[in-house]
């Protein structure tokens, strides 16, 4: 049986958890749930699409992630079931598909299915379970609704660049602290050429890139690639975020030295 992986912002000390996993198993008793994180900072889409943009290629493809942050539907968000990268994504279209997705997807279905209760506040329980269930059994996306050609689009924040040096911004913070950048290997590469920089931060500078955190002695500040590709600023056995004073949305930049 397929597996079903679950994203949301509920946290660990409700029932949110324990109905949507139930009412997966009423659908398919042999199913394996995965949760990647329940600990979204509450309705933060951004957050959210990083951690599952970064998690869902490691499943094996056909698998079905279920997104439960900002699940109300509206004329504007609709719900949808989406195939995209062979693997299948259920959720509210608010804008975190495209946070998620490098191109369009290859099929979009807006969701035609009757809600389980009275009440519509729990979609990720009496509907997304669903159409998670119908997709995870092998059928057909088309069966779920209507096709739909369009995503709710945001906007990620892209890092600038100048003959000066680049400017980004941090957008995780993961739970060591370690600062994630939005600015990539392939574009640090292409804008560095060979030039020398320095890396800042507050008042704070690294001047190169290491391979490992343990290239620096403990307490002090790394630079790094990390496995997502994406430029990371560490403190070895130490916590960033909080030692340097830095947050989601901090300015990073790398200043260029002429050759």
């Amino acid at each position: 049986m397929g597996i079903i992986t679950i994203t949301s912002d509920w946290g660990h000390t409700d029932f949110y958890q324990a109905s949507v996993k139930g009412m997966i198993y009423k659908y398919l008793p042999h199913a394996t749930i995965v949760d990647i994180s329940h600990s979204i900072t509450p309705f933060d889409i951004v957050e959210a699409s990083f951690i599952i943009k970064n998690a869902y290629k490691s499943f094996p493809e056909g698998s079905v992630h279920i997104i439960g942050i900002g699940t109300e539907e509206t004329m504007t968000h609709v719900h949808s079931a989406i195939y995209y990268d062979n693997h299948y994504f259920v959720g509210n279209d608010n804008g975190i598909f495209s946070l998620i997705f490098d191109h369009k997807p290859e099929k979009m279905v807006e969701l035609d299915i009757l809600h389980d209760s009275s009440v519509n506040t729990f979609s990720s329980r009496d509907r997304f379970v669903k159409a998670a269930a119908h997709l995870a059994e092998g059928k057909p996306i088309e069966e779920l609704g209507d096709e739909k050609t369009e995503l709710e689009t945001k906007i990620p924040f892209e890092p600038s660049s100048d003959n000066n040096g680049i400017k980004g911004i941090v957008t995780y913070i993961d739970n060591f602290e370690n600062l994630f950048t939005n600015i990539s290997f392939e574009f640090f590469n292409k804008m560095v050429n060979g030039k020398k920089f320095t890396i800042g931060f507050n008042s704070y500078t690294v001047d190169k890139i290491s391979s490992s955190y343990a290239d620096v002695r403990p307490g002090e500040i790394v630079a790094i690639f990390a496995s997502n590709g994406m430029l990371e600023i560490a403190i070895n056995k130490g916590n960033a975020a909080s030692l340097l004073g830095m947050k989601k949305m901090s300015h990073v930049y790398i200043s260029f030295e002429e050759k």
